[in-house]
Formats: C-alpha cells, structure tokens, sequence
C-alpha cells in the first residue's frame, strides 16, 4: 500500500497505545493483516510500515478504521482513528477512494471483488452517498496520466526440497487460499493477447445476459470472474501496451459488475465499483472510456434524483474527453447531462443539452472509428433519452413519440431497456389522459418484469403504479390490477 508524505512530528498518541496494548510492530502489523483480510483486503504491512506511522506516516484508505479496531479489541473500549493520531476514512467511503497508483488500485478493486463474491450480504446494503461523488470525479480529471503500468516477472517460489506442490482438483478455492488471494498464483502468469481477449469475450457474454434477463442474473458469477480470472492477469507479468489493454478490460468488466448492481438496487457498492471503474481506465490510458464511466455514475445519480450532481458528472465527463471525442460519443454524454436537467426540471438546459446530443450523433457517419462500448447509442437510445428526459418535465406527448420510436428501433435482445421504454410510454399516455391505452402498456411491462432479476424494472412498474392512484376506481385501473395480481 502506497503511504502518504511524512509528517515532521512522531505519532506519540500511536506510540503510548502500543505500549499500553503490548504490541510489537511486528505483532500490530500482523493483526491489522489479519483484520483486513475479514474485510476482504490483501494488506501484507510488516513492522517497518509501523515504524512509519510512528514517525508520522498516514496509512491510506481504510487502514486506519482497521487500526483503530484492532485496539479497540485489544484494550476493550472503543477506540477511533483520531485516538491513534491518525486521519480516519469513514467506513462510509471505504472503496470510493481514487488509487494514487495502478498497484494500489488493484489492491482495491481485487478486495472489492473478494468481499462481494463471498456471503456479504451487507455489502450489497451499503448506502449511496452523493459527497462520495466528488473526489474521484475530480482526481480523474485533473491526474495525470500513469507513466508505468507494465510488472516485470518476479521470482518463482521453490517449494520445499525442491518438491513440485501437490496438484489439487479443480473447484472453488478453499478458504485459505481465498484469504490468500491471488498471491501465489499472480506473478507467475504472463498475460497474453489471448487473455485480453477472452476479458472481452466474457464481457460480451455478460452484457448480453444483463440486457436480456436484469443485472440479478448472472452478477454473482461475473464478480467471481473477476475474483479468479482477472485478478490474476492484474497481478501477472507484462508490458506497457499489453498491460494497458489488461486494465481496459478490467475497468469495462468492473464497471459492468456496477451496472448489474445497480440494477439490483445495491447502489452504494455499485457507486464502489464505478469509482474503481474510474481508476482502472485511467491506467488504461483511455479518457474516452473514463468519460463513460463517469456517464454510468451520472445515470444512477439520476436514478437517485439527484439531479445537480447527475449534471456535474456528465459536464466532468465532457470536459475530461475533450471535442476530439468520436461523436457518437459527445452524444451519449449531452445527453446524460440532458437526463439531469430535466430531473431538475430545468427545461431551456435540458432542451439545449437533447438538441446538441442529436447534433453529435447526425455527425456520426458510417464507418467512424467509434469505440466498441459506444456502439449502443444509437437512434433508438438516443429516443429513449428524449422520452425520459420529456416525460420527467411532463411534456407527455413528445414523450410518447419518442419512446415510440425507441420501440419501433430497439432490437428484441435489449429486454429491459424495452421494458423501461414502455413504461415511460404507458406513463405519457396516462399523462394524455389515455387511461386504458396506459394499463395495457404498464401491464405488458409488469408481465415482463416478473420474468427479469431487476429491481430497476420492478420499480419503473411501481412508479406508474403511483400515478394511478387519483384513477384507481377505474375499470381499466381495476382490469390492470387483476392482471398483475395474475403474474404472482
């Protein structure tokens, strides 16, 4: 783990609780490893990182809750970082911190994976926080680029009287070696172009299964893809442009495993992943897919309702891609800074950012070089966004064109962004007073979300639901209920 600057003055507070505690550096290292690894956090300290601290070091990112606990279970009372001399990281930021280095920023998003491929249940509860936004967003705009990204080949362990290690069956790591994590098994493997692609194959495969079935299908077995497949190519051997295009990869499947629990309503640890999304594409060198990421967090801000921090997201974004950005592109991101207008209720803004989101993508022509991830905004989604961004400022019958003719563009495999479409459909014609017309769409999107694992889809039904009430004494209110009763 990367230490910041020394300070001029001996932590004396650290000092007197190790020797209150009875600790050694060492046995204090030792016991903060240990507790990390509870947390799903490959630390390795040793006594010269306490020694550091002694003299005045701060320990980044989590490290001083995890010390702070190790007293308070040693000396039994409670114990903060701030009794230790030391700068505490709220729990409530632990992984939304933007790594100082790609090093460190494999260690974060590698013990992100672990915990949340484990039973963890409370992972996934963790809370949303709007002021987690800030940082990363701005230290990925203004940090500079990652001079180095390439790890040499380290020594290869000889076992013991030069014996081979014993071969083990394939299956699911037993508990020892998943505390280990991917120590043993990392620097020896070299990454190949072969790999990378397969990153990307699977990527591919868990899109699709997103888009189909909800972000609850499959995430479980993405998250333990990236647990015991990438992270080894991470902690591998390779060179600068193989090793940009490892965490490329990386930062695209990281973000999906963000998307997918997103999808599922576990908002504060996707808001974890996006940051490390963040981070890895920085090391990949890639601002284009940086611009993205920060895109995918702008969209659950708008989820959210929070609008304003939806709009700084998406205008960070534009302004870290830059105008040489591929238009298709620019487009995806005005309009992303469209949805967060028009959660405001800002209609001049929102109107402004639709208008220059269309124009970028009119200037997309065929055969641009635009990047894989950016092929999907096309002319339906483009209508998807005119029809949310028309239905949240109640100007229900442009609404009701344009999500129209996102259906009439959107391809069958987009399941759930068809779903989400007809329900902001069946939400305009309600807004018309085109009551029956509603129900029937509302229940064609309740039907289908009953077959989806999306909470997301699920609580588009129930938003429409809402709005139904000043009619629920309705014959078509009344039909529609007895429908949806029919799906449970």
């Amino acid at each position: 783990m990367t230490e910041r600057p020394a300070q001029r003055t001996p932590n004396r507070q650290l000092a007197a609780l190790i020797a209150e505690a009875g600790f050694s550096n060492a046995g204090l290292a030792r016991r903060v490893d240990q507790l990390g690894l509870e947390h799903g956090l490959d630390l390795r300290y040793d006594k010269t990182s306490v020694t550091r601290w002694l003299r005045g070091q701060q320990p980044r990112g989590t490290t001083p809750a995890l010390i702070a606990e190790v007293f308070t279970r040693r000396l039994g009372r409670r114990l903060t970082a701030q009794d230790l001399g030391l700068d505490a990281c709220a729990p409530v930021y632990a992984g939304l911190e933007f790594a100082a280095t790609p090093e460190e920023a494999v260690d974060i998003v590698s013990g992100l994976w672990r915990k949340d491929s484990g039973s963890h249940a409370e992972l996934r509860k963790i809370a949303f926080t709007s002021a987690g936004l800030v940082v990363p967003s701005r230290d990925w705009l203004i940090g500079r680029a990652d001079e180095k990204v390439a790890r040499a080949e380290q020594p290869v362990r000889v076992p013991a009287q030069g014996r081979p290690p014993a071969l083990r069956p394939p299956g699911p790591p037993d508990s020892a070696a998943r505390r280990r994590g991917t120590a043993e098994r990392g620097p020896g493997q070299r990454v190949t172009g072969g790999d990378i692609a397969a990153l990307r194959s699977v990527g591919e495969l868990f899109r699709t299964l997103d888009d189909a079935y909800g972000g609850g299908h499959a995430r479980q077995a993405l998250v333990r893809y990236l647990e015991h497949e990438c992270e080894p190519m991470l902690r591998g051997t390779y060179g600068e442009q193989t090793g940009r295009r490892l965490f490329a990869a990386a930062a695209e499947l990281t973000r999906l495993a963000g998307w997918t629990s997103y999808d599922i309503a576990a908002h504060g640890l996707a808001q974890r992943y996006f940051v490390q999304a963040l981070r890895l594409a920085q090391a990949a060198g890639d601002r284009a897919y940086g611009a993205y990421v920060l895109v995918t967090m702008s969209r659950q801000a708008v989820y959210l309702a929070h609008g304003r921090e939806a709009v700084q997201l998406a205008r960070v974004a534009q302004q870290g891609a830059g105008s040489s950005a591929p238009p298709v592109v620019q487009a995806l991101l005005h309009a992303a800074e469209a949805r967060g207008h028009a959660v405001l209720g800002e209609v001049r803004a929102c109107t402004a950012a639709l208008v220059r989101a269309e124009r970028a993508l009119e200037g997309a022509r065929t055969g641009d070089e635009a990047p894989h991830w950016a092929r999907c905004f096309d002319e339906a989604q483009l209508a998807d966004e005119f029809g949310h961004c028309h239905r949240d400022l109640q100007q229900f019958r442009a609404a009701a064109q344009h999500a129209e003719r996102s259906l009439q563009l959107r391809a069958p495999g987009h399941a759930r962004n068809r779903l989400l479409c007809r329900v902001v459909l069946a939400t305009a014609r309600l807004g018309l007073g085109e009551l029956d017309q509603a129900c029937q769409l509302a229940a064609e999107a309740a039907g289908q979300a009953t077959e989806m694992r999306s909470v997301r889809a699920v609580e588009y039904v129930r938003d429409f639901e809402r709005r139904l009430e000043p009619y629920r004494d309705a014959a078509a209110v009344r039909t529609y209920r007895d429908r949806v009763a029919a799906y449970g």
